[in-house]
């Protein structure tokens, strides 16, 4: 008997996506994986069904939205549209479905709807922050989720505040698979004098990371503060390395591959992130560089996010901030010492094997399992 078709669905660069990597690796030895997304294969899938690059699954079409014509202004997205005649007449035994816009397309191709949808967000507050964004695109972001999301099998997301509020709003209740690195075999550095902070992802103006920039320049604790961006938004990294370049303790690199940031952020001591809850998902937020610097074996400085929070007190791997402002963030900056530090990465050499993406995963294998047990029952 032939193995079991997967299609894993991602409007993303696929192969530098680690949430979406980590469910290929997962399953391509079990069944035959096609992925459609875009760039090129992932290594050991069976196929790859690349979306040229320049098509976009989120430049919505306004005078459709306008019209509140949702399901005519989800079809028309470039993206949308191009995967849509590259799997007309294709049939999978199952689809893992990545984010809100694949589903719909997952549903049309899987046999028997046998869709899990991983949701990385909580999309109909993705943007709420913004008022036009809010009034205008957040009712199509619904629409998607009652019409297609509640109608897959399985679920899953990245935290426990949104997989509530998926549950409170719409009915069906995801499982958490958190956005945890792989293990890496590393031991703690030394604690470096001055102590040397880090902090690691994307250079997005909303993130208002200038705060922890501030915060490092008003501690009286001699501290280095280390920052690899990616260009989300050009103007404000722009802004970030300007400042930059007149301080002594602040220092901007460009973004290292992921194969790379492991071992990168081994040769520091503290991974920072204070993220202020602007909107409904940063509230919430479970962000891949926390498992990062664990598994890189450093302390954790976080703000007080409800659940970055829970996670830094229940293993004590460093402190939380009183508040998301420069000045509370200078005053846990000021509470380290070399021998806090010490403990803090320890404490995070402890947990490594406890949360990494190994120990999670089985969520998906049970969803999928599940869903490809009875291929063959439906057509």
């Amino acid at each position: 008997m032939s193995r079991p078709e997967l299609l894993i669905l991602s409007f993303s660069p696929i192969a530098g996506d680690a949430r979406v990597l980590k469910q290929v690796r997962l399953f391509r030895d079990r069944y035959a994986v096609t992925t459609c997304g875009y760039g090129p294969a992932p290594e050991g899938v069976a196929e790859h069904i690349a979306i040229p690059d320049g098509l976009s699954a989120t430049a919505l079409n306004g005078r459709l939205i306008t019209l509140h014509w949702y399901r005519r202004a989800y079809e028309a997205l470039p993206a949308v549209r191009w995967v849509r005649a590259a799997l007309a007449g294709r049939r999978y035994d199952a689809v893992l479905a990545n984010d809100l816009e694949a589903v719909p397309l997952a549903l049309r191709v899987a046999r028997g709807n046998r869709v899990h949808a991983d949701l990385h967000e909580y999309a109909p507050r993705l943007h709420e922050e913004h008022a036009a964004w809010n009034r205008r695109l957040r009712p199509f972001y619904e629409w998607l989720t009652r019409r297609f999301a509640a109608r897959a099998a399985s679920w899953t997301t990245v935290s426990g505040g949104l997989a509530r509020e998926y549950e409170r709003q719409f009915g069906f209740a995801p499982e958490v698979v958190t956005n945890a690195a792989p293990y890496a075999d590393l031991a703690p550095g030394p604690v470096g004098d001055p102590i040397r902070l880090v902090h690691s992802g994307a250079g997005l103006a909303n993130r208002n990371l200038m705060t922890m920039v501030e915060g490092v320049e008003l501690a009286r604790r001699d501290v280095t503060f280390d920052l690899y961006l990616t260009p989300n938004h050009p103007d404000y990294v722009e802004r970030i390395r300007r400042h930059a370049e007149g301080s002594s303790r602040v220092r901007l690199h460009d973004p290292v591959p992921y194969d790379r940031l492991i071992a990168t952020l081994n040769d520091y001591d503290v991974g920072v992130f204070v993220l202020p809850p602007v909107n409904f998902n940063y509230r919430w937020a479970l962000p891949n560089k926390l498992f990062d610097y664990i598994q890189a074996r450093l302390g954790v400085l976080v703000g007080p996010s409800e659940e970055m929070a829970h996670y830094v007190r229940e293993h004590r791997l460093g402190a939380v901030a009183d508040d998301f402002s420069a000045e509370a963030l200078a005053r846990a900056i000021d509470a380290l010492d070399a021998d806090e530090v010490r403990r803090m990465k320890q404490a995070s050499h402890d947990a490594a094997a406890q949360v990494s993406a190994e120990q999670q995963q089985h969520v998906w294998e049970t969803a999928v399992d599940r869903l490809l047990a009875g291929r063959g029952a439906a057509a």
